[in-house]
Parts: structure tokens; sequence; C-alpha cells
């Protein structure tokens, strides 16, 4: 996928294929009147539905340039697809949602200061994305300065439920602590009991080779060794051709671009006929098959999301919800990717949000407090809104639990081994509001 976003054809028709209402660009000059740059309202056919009706302004940053570009722009999938959803349906407590979209161009400064623009200029009523943990982190004290709720899409960072914790923020999915709780125990006594933990040198891969360290040692295996990669890193070779010794498997911290490269030059280093590869689901998305070949057969991860329709995802709400990213994700990538974790949270962060407004009667940032309050220890059912299972967002960290999925890649595809219960990646809150 091209970083030049804003002149693909997938951003000029941005879905709706000419039936967008463009009123005013985001960040962007005129001749970009059809990118997404532009403030995305309803589909005219339901503005007829939805009459005279306020809108909602839901903000959403999402890095659809520079590092982070290709997660980005499924990252955005998802919440378009819940926000055709709603609207389609009859909007929240009547309301349509305007959806404004703002490309942070996978910079920590430039997001903090397109999410100024959103809260200050724009006066956005809530919040749903984030990408990257380190603006993620940059972007909460502006949310929780204007007061805005801040739901966050896809950052993992450990700190953003813990140490950082904000009133404003939350978090309707999965974060480190609770996947290595899931998956170290397997990892130790099934795949290897001695690793080097192989991680993207920022705050994500940080807090996430943190809690691996913890959770395998707890389980009887050891961290004999690490290798910080920076963000970014074209070529891997210097720091992959440096892991050696005696020891049982490789476990992988990276994501996106960063993942295919590291998969791609270990195999041609001879490291993954040498030791077993693991890691978090991140390495092995669907949307890197294509990129990978069979350089990642074998991998064994964790992830919250797999696009299989293998119990216990052999539902109907999975295939719905498989349907549409599907059709969706070959507008932005002609091979056709599968829905990957960053379509599904960001699908579910939207019905999240809209749920909570629900709830609390939310006409707009006035009632922010109320919405607050509903959100904190909101329970989600598996269904149309929330197609990968139950999920409950806890009311001490913001932090949502949610069942894990187990798997290895067998003949390019996923194959889940094992299911671990919300219950069991339950881990304790360190959260402290100010």
């Amino acid at each position: 996928m091209s970083d030049d976003w804003k002149d693909e054809k997938w951003a000029q028709d941005a879905w709706y294929s000419g039936k967008i209402t463009r009123r005013k660009l985001i960040g962007y000059g005129a001749a970009s009147a059809g990118a997404l740059g532009a403030t995305m309202l309803v589909p005219a056919p339901w503005r007829a539905a939805f009459g005279q009706a306020k809108p909602y302004k839901i903000g959403t940053l999402q890095p659809l340039s520079g590092t982070a570009a290709a997660g980005g722009k499924t990252a955005l999938v998802g919440v378009q697809m819940a926000v055709d959803r709603i609207n389609k349906s009859g909007g929240i407590n009547g309301r349509p949602i305007e959806l404004l979209i703002q490309d942070y161009e996978s910079k920590p400064d430039v997001g903090r200061r397109k999410a100024e623009k959103l809260v200050v200029e724009d006066q956005i009523d809530a919040h749903v994305g984030g990408y990257l943990s380190n603006v993620c982190l940059a972007c909460m004290p502006v949310y929780e300065e204007a007061k805005t709720v801040n739901m966050i899409s896809v950052c993992l960072d450990t700190t953003i439920t813990t140490s950082k914790c904000s009133r404003y923020s939350f978090r309707a999915f999965d974060y480190a602590p609770a996947q290595a709780v899931a998956f170290a125990p397997y990892l130790v006594s099934k795949v290897g009991k001695k690793w080097h933990i192989a991680y993207l040198d920022y705050a994500w891969g940080q807090s996430t080779r943190d809690a691996y360290i913890e959770e395998i040692k707890k389980s009887g295996g050891d961290v004999v060794g690490t290798t910080g990669i920076p963000l970014g890193t074209a070529d891997m070779t210097p720091f992959i051709s440096k892991i050696t010794g005696e020891f049982d498997g490789i476990f992988g911290i990276l994501f996106g671009a960063n993942a295919v490269t590291f998969i791609n030059q270990a195999y041609d280093l001879g490291l993954t006929k040498k030791y077993k590869m693991a890691g978090d689901g991140a390495v092995a998305e669907s949307t890197h098959f294509p990129a990978l070949g069979v350089k990642i057969e074998g991998f064994v991860g964790v992830n919250r999301y797999v696009p299989v329709m293998d119990a216990p995802l052999n539902t109907p709400h999975h295939k719905k919800f498989f349907d549409d990213a599907v059709a969706r994700l070959k507008q932005i990538d002609p091979s056709g990717p599968l829905p990957d974790r960053y379509v599904q949270s960001n699908y579910e962060s939207m019905n999240a949000l809209k749920i909570g407004m629900e709830k609390s009667g939310f006409k707009g940032r006035e009632d922010t407090m109320k919405l607050i309050e509903a959100l904190e220890g909101l329970e989600m059912k598996e269904g149309d809104d929330f197609p990968q299972g139950d999920k409950v967002l806890r009311k001490e960290d913001h932090q949502a639990f949610l069942r894990e999925f187990i798997f290895d890649i067998k003949d390019g595809k996923h194959r889940i081994l094992e299911t671990i219960s919300k219950e069991q990646g339950t881990y304790p809150a360190a959260c402290k509001f100010a």
C-alpha cells in the first residue's frame, strides 16, 4: 500500500463511491476534497432519513502515512464499518455520526497537534482511534484537558491503563500483561523453555517485553537475552545477526512492515531453521501473508482476533463482520487480505462508544462525565456489535478483558490451538486516576 494515501482511489471513493457529502477539509487543500482527509458525513440517502438531526462529531486519528500507514488504513476500515452500520440502523439516540479523520503521519508531535485541532477547532464530541502507542500517550493529555472521551482502538502500551491512566481514556481490547498471562504457560510447556526476545524499541515493544519476561519466568521458563530494534528500521540484519546462543526460540514483538522485515531477514539468515519462532500476534497478521509466504510457516502466537471460521468464531455475527471487512479491504489492497485485529478492535471500539452514548443519553461534551460513568464496567456481549466475543471494560482502570486465541500458521493460514477465556487473562488493576 502506498503511503501517498490521499491520491489513492480507495481514499477518493471512501467506500461510498460518490455518496459522501464533502463539506470541509481537515488538514488538506481543496484538491484533496475527495480524500479521506475530508470531513466525512453519512451517505446522502441516510441524511434524508435523519432530517435536521444534529450529527455527533466523532474524531479518529490514524497513521495513514509514514511507518505505520499500512496498519492505519486497515484500522480505519474498522471505524468506518461501525459508523456505516450505526448510521444505517438509525444512528445514536436518533442522530447520525459525522466522522472526522486525521492522518498523524506516524509521528507523536503531529498526532498531538491533530488531536488539539479535533477538540478545539472541530469541537468533536468524542474520539475513537490511535495506533502507535507513543502517539496515544502523547495525545491522552489533550483529551483529558478538553474533557473529551478518548476510546483508544489499537495502542497496546501497558502504561496507558496503568501508570499513565486517565479518567477520559478507555481501551476496549486487550493489553500486554493479559496477553502474556494467557500465552506464557502454553509457550513454556509446549513450545520451548528458553527464549530470546526481539522487540521494537519504543513504548509498546518495551512494555510488552517486560510483561513477557515476567510471565515466562513465572511459568518456569527463562529469557536469556533481548534485542531492541528501532521503529522503522529498514535493514534489521545488524541486529538480527547478533542473536546467537543456546536457547529454544525467538519471541518477536513487532508489527506491520517492521514484522515483515524481521521475519524475512531472520529466515534469510537461517534463524527460523535454528530456532522456533513465536511472538505477539501482530507479527503474523493476515495482511502480512502476501509478503511473507512460507517464511511465516510454523509461527506460534497469541492474538485477540484471527480471521478464521473455526470454533468459537464460527458464528453468524463473525461472518457478517468478516464478509464486510473482506470487501472493503480489497478496495485498498487488490490482493484481498483478510481482516486483522486492527479492523476488529476499531470496529468494536466504536460500538462500545455507541453503547455508552446510548446508555448515558449523551448529547454532547457537556455530558462527558455521564458517558464515562456509563462506560466504566461496561459489559459487551458477543453479537453483531462485538463479533470477537464477550468482554468487560473494567471500572478501575478502563481496561477491557476478553478471550485470546493461541494459534500457529499452518499451510499459510491461522489455526487456533487454544482459546483462553477472558477470566484466565485477567490481570490486577494498577491505575490511580488523577
